[in-house]
């Protein structure tokens, strides 16, 4: 998901992003330790979205605080 998209959502709506993500990195650590992971680089890719999600919703919490 691209960064501009990511920070025009709602909270809730990266919440429920955070969450797909977790639950994708989940079925994605299975299907490694199992063997059937063809692509082990979306691994990462997903980990890093799930801390950019993370980020950004932690500056929209600061941006509360400040204002």
């Amino acid at each position: 998901m691209e960064l501009n998209k990511m920070r025009q959502m709602t909270e809730i709506e990266l919440a429920a992003e955070l969450d797909k993500m977790k639950k994708e990195l989940f079925n994605l650590r299975f299907q490694h330790v199992t063997g059937q992971l063809e692509n082990p680089v979306k691994m990462r890719e997903v980990k890093r979205n799930i801390a950019r999600v993370k980020t950004i919703m932690r500056e929209k919490e600061l941006e509360k605080v400040q204002a």
